[in-house]
């Protein structure tokens, strides 16, 4: 089944580096979980998503399959006509920018409307660090966590939250005295002390002879730099709560990281089951709840979450464009074993460069299309049901529900 004419709504994908720092990271790491040097140096070439990748961008720009070439071919184009032609042959119609990755260092998600509509995630754990500086006591903080996102910014169109990054997904109330006291105990932690503490990252790390940066639980860490970090379970579970019912006020959804990630995360508690709690929280019940990257390896769990709960869907970014294509042709096969099509939302999750936007939009529909072909084979559908649902994926289901009238 041929899908490239129907444009698609990529609903999860992260603002672009800027030039400068694009230009300070080797091209593979794009390509990767991992950030540690040898990874990407030396591993990371022999991926099939990279091997694949290679001969896919080569024949977008038109040269050879190498590295080298590749590179050569984007640095002649620049950035702004590389990421026009990864959009116009990614057939996008809108992109769902969250822009707390690496905030520092990526562009405005207002420079990428110029190739496409764009709306944005609200990352809550963001929101929150970036106050705790600002505020002298917990009910500040409180008072002002809630006015940033109720209402949510008119470009935002729903929520995202790492709490699979910082504490897990096992989010349940806590006493407000709890998280008074956490919070307290944190303010002291961050205004007192000068040297890294258990709330404070510093990282250093060397390639040759040059130092950089690394990716941290999807923050971005520079070399000798001090970022407080928000990390106790009952102040993110507090947030969370805070912003469902915010969610649920405005009828927006919120996304959660689900699933695999880079080092930082403890898989074991990225498993979407985890969620049970909020699931079964009657206030929530109108509140999407997005499990983003298919929630792989627990991509049966997922399945399973939207088949009974109604407001649960699966996004299918990071998986589409990692794994092989037998790896991908399986993930979409089995979230269809049992899940709703009207669950199942398209994205990338692409991020720091153009290329993984078009390499997402390109193999996404592919494999959609041949896991749509096989249960027409099957008998599961009719060839026109098969398209009304190619259709729902790549487009329909996000617009619906994130009111994106696109």
């Amino acid at each position: 089944m041929e899908l490239w004419d129907i444009p698609a709504i990529d609903q999860h994908a992260h603002n672009l580096l800027k030039p400068e720092a694009i230009a300070s990271r080797p091209y593979a790491a794009a390509f990767t979980e991992a950030h540690h040097p040898d990874i990407i140096d030396n591993h990371v070439c022999h991926t099939l998503f990279y091997r694949r990748s290679l001969r896919d961008m080569a024949d977008l720009l038109k040269c050879k399959p190498q590295e080298s070439e590749i590179i050569a071919s984007r640095n002649n184009l620049g950035l702004e006509e590389l990421t026009k032609v990864c959009f116009n042959a990614a057939n996008l119609d809108a992109i769902l920018l969250d822009d707390g990755f690496l905030p520092q260092e990526i562009l405005p998600w207002q420079w990428h409307q110029q190739f496409v509509s764009v709306r944005r995630l609200l990352r809550i754990e963001d929101v929150a660090q970036n106050l705790i500086s600002q505020v002298n006591s917990f009910e500040e903080f409180r008072e002002r966590f809630r006015a940033e996102i109720d209402p949510p910014p008119p470009e935002v169109v729903g929520f995202k939250s790492i709490a699979a990054y910082r504490t897990g997904l096992e989010i349940k109330p806590v006493e407000l005295a709890m998280v008074k006291d956490k919070f307290n105990q944190i303010k002291q932690t961050t205004g007192e002390q000068d040297l890294p503490t258990d709330n404070t990252i510093t990282v250093i790390a060397t390639q040759g002879s040059n130092l950089k940066s690394l990716e941290t639980g999807n923050e971005c860490v520079s070399p000798r730099e001090q970022v407080p970090r928000l990390s106790d379970k009952s102040l993110i579970d507090f947030l969370i709560i805070q912003t469902l019912e915010v969610a649920a006020k405005h009828k927006i959804p919120i996304q959660f990281h689900t699933g695999f990630g880079d080092p930082d995360l403890d898989l074991r508690q990225a498993n979407p089951l985890h969620l049970r709690f909020l699931l079964e929280d009657n206030r929530f019940r109108d509140v999407p709840i997005v499990l983003l990257h298919t929630s792989y390896p627990y991509t049966r769990e997922a399945g399973y979450l939207a088949s009974v709960y109604p407001n649960v869907y699966i996004g299918l970014g990071l998986a589409i464009p990692s794994l092989s294509m037998a790896g991908m042709r399986n993930i979409i096969s089995q979230l269809m074993e049992l899940a709703p099509v009207s669950k199942l939302m398209y994205s990338s999750d692409a991020h720091l460069i153009p290329d993984l936007y078009y390499l997402g939009a390109k193999w996404g529909r592919k494999v959609l299309g041949e896991v749509l072909d096989d249960a027409v084979k099957d008998a599961d559908l009719t060839v026109k049901e098969a398209e009304e649902m190619a259709v729902a994926v790549l487009r329909g289901n996000s617009d619906r529900v994130y009111g994106l009238n696109v």
